[in-house]
């Protein structure tokens, strides 16, 4: 997906998001001259708990799809018992219409890998992996550049954190996947550093007891690590004057978020945007529009495994109560992919199907068999060969699967589940009228 113009920098003054033709990697020389690890330098004149009760107190949520309290997360791990720890740092983005992190790594490398540092500090990490996914090999060559210079200015390495500011001594490795969306959940992620199938583990135990190569470890996205060494810098309110509090009296959705928008828009791209933004607030005033002056018809808010938003949901606030509030399983990686009148829903559920079905591990039976039965069932429903049984069907099995009705590992079978009972539901006109055509066929043949 090319990144378009505008894309609107509030919270990453370092990086040349503006004209194309000025885009380029920020190296370290130019991101210590912008201020750059002077949060990391703020963080290590504080105590470790200190600025874990700062993130903590910021509020900020995880931005990789779950939206979980990042400093919560944090506060989960053992005390240290003088063996490794760890940070996993997520940058598999291979949910579909999802490509926000990309862009971090692309232009703004550094401001990951201050986050990281700050993290491992508070949290008492010595050791990190930046895991990428495979199909990443250009931005997989920028980040070990940025790494290799975060080393040879003493960030890292064997001196301690920041030149031996701190005596405590951090690694950071990268670690390039092989290709596998299932790798995006966070124990598949752990299993695949380890060198093993990516299969994601039961839990408990959870990785900040036992995870990687089964000691404590943190798993945080790269967009959510970004964030950290603005809030250590510019302090708590700043980051909490942006954003919204919750509609329903939930956890807030603070802070600034980048919104990566495809579809039938007229300037698709990555925007930085405030949560809580109306969904056709971003399409109409930041994307141009839709694509031809056509109509509004859906959208799936935050990559596929989130289920879509009807017709009647366009003005639907992107924040992390957007799943209660509009009936999807949440607000994902906030990365909508917008449709217009003349999109065929049924084809929709039916590619989302397939995707689901190649990428299941195959570990969960529900999800192995099931995700291949969804996706014959919308195969027969797309081509006028299914019956209303067809359709019950369809619907029983994708209730029938994932984590929340407690029958798989991982949430895989949830996204499928999700995708195709809102897809189901929201346009059930489009799979009946396909029924309708194949009634009326079969009545024929039988006179």
């Amino acid at each position: 997906m090319p990144v378009t113009d505008p894309i609107l920098v509030q919270r990453i003054p370092t990086a040349p998001w503006g004209d194309p033709k000025d885009r380029h990697v920020v190296t370290y020389d130019e991101y210590t001259n912008t201020g750059g690890y002077k949060a990391l330098e703020k963080a290590l004149d504080m105590e470790p708990g200190a600025v874990v009760d700062m993130v903590k107190e910021s509020q900020l949520r995880g931005r990789g799809g779950a939206g979980f309290p990042c400093g919560l997360k944090w506060t989960f791990l053992p005390e240290p018992d003088g063996g490794r720890r760890y940070l996993a740092v997520n940058c598999d983005e291979a949910e579909p219409g999802t490509f926000k992190d990309r862009l971090l790594i692309d232009f703004d490398p550094h401001i990951v890998l201050e986050g990281i540092a700050i993290t491992c500090y508070a949290c008492r990490l010595d050791t990190a992996y930046f895991f990428i996914r495979g199909e990443y090999r250009h931005q997989a060559v920028v980040m070990q550049k940025a790494i290799d210079e975060a080393y040879a200015n003493g960030i890292f390495g064997d001196k301690g954190l920041l030149n031996g500011r701190s005596d405590f001594k951090v690694e950071c490795y990268l670690h390039r996947s092989a290709g596998a969306y299932i790798c995006g959940e966070e124990t598949g992620l752990l299993e695949c550093i380890e060198g093993k199938r990516g299969w994601p583990r039961i839990k408990p135990p959870f990785p900040a007891v036992k995870g990687l190569f089964g000691r404590p470890t943190i798993v945080n996205n790269v967009e959510t690590l970004a964030a950290v060494g603005p809030i250590v810098d510019k302090g708590v309110d700043w980051w909490t004057n942006m954003g919204c509090e919750s509609a329903i009296g939930g956890p807030p959705s603070y802070g600034p978020k980048l919104m990566g928008v495809s579809g039938h828009v007229n300037k698709p791209g990555v925007y930085e945007v405030d949560l809580g933004i109306p969904l056709s607030t971003l399409v109409n005033e930041h994307c141009g529009g839709m694509r031809g002056g056509k109509k509004f018809k859906g959208a799936i808010a935050g990559g596929v495994s989130m289920g879509i938003l009807g017709r009647d949901q366009f003005d639907a606030a992107m924040d992390f109560d957007i799943g209660k509030r509009y009936d999807v399983m949440g607000l994902g990686t906030a990365c909508p992919t917008v449709f217009d009148e003349d999109t065929d829903m049924v084809a929709v559920a039916r590619n989302i199907a397939r995707f689901f079905k190649n990428e299941s591990c195959g570990q969960c039976t529900p999800c192995r068999e099931g995700a291949q039965w969804i996706y014959k069932l919308l195969c027969r429903i797309e081509s006028g060969d299914a019956t209303s049984k067809d359709l019950d069907l369809l619907l029983e099995i994708a209730g029938s699967m994932g984590i929340m009705p407690g029958t798989t590992i991982c949430g895989l079978a949830d996204g499928n589940n999700w995708a195709v009972r809102t897809i189901v539901n929201k346009y059930r006109e489009e799979f009946e009228a396909r029924l309708q055509r194949n009634t009326i066929s079969l009545a024929v043949a039988s006179a």
